[in-house]
């Protein structure tokens, strides 16, 4: 049997490592979470910005390749659906990420108030 390309191992490699990142935060204190939070968020330079550009190159390959009668055109779309999804959830939660830093900076948890925030009832669900 052959060994799959580089490309496919290397997706293989990321998606392990991605495995790994979130049991990490999963067992992380407070400050290294936010950390790595601020990092994997990050719209241009994260973990989810790279994502989105990965799947919106995608959407690129599947519309030549629909446009050749090779893909269905659902695949496109639904690539491009998702990369456009990816963008606005990343972009929403950039608005967020400065507010995650502070956690994350040691003198700024040192200096925050005793009060801590209180956790909202409200839940938002989108279903689709």
């Amino acid at each position: 049997m052959t060994n799959p390309p580089l490309s496919v191992q290397l997706a293989d490699d990321i998606a392990h490592q991605l495995g790994k990142l979130t049991h990490l935060l999963s067992q992380s204190p407070a400050h290294e979470a936010a950390q790595l939070l601020v990092k994997v968020l990050d719209h241009d330079e994260g973990v989810l910005g790279r994502v989105t550009e990965l799947v919106a190159t995608g959407s690129r390959f599947a519309q030549e390749h629909s446009q050749r009668g090779i893909l269905h055109p659902e695949v496109w779309l639904a690539l491009g659906r998702a990369a456009n999804e990816l963008d606005s959830v990343s972009e929403d939660l950039n608005e967020y990420t400065g507010t995650i830093k502070q956690l994350a900076t040691p003198a700024t948890r040192a200096a925050s108030p005793a009060a801590r925030p209180t956790g909202s009832a409200m839940v938002v669900r989108r279903h689709r």
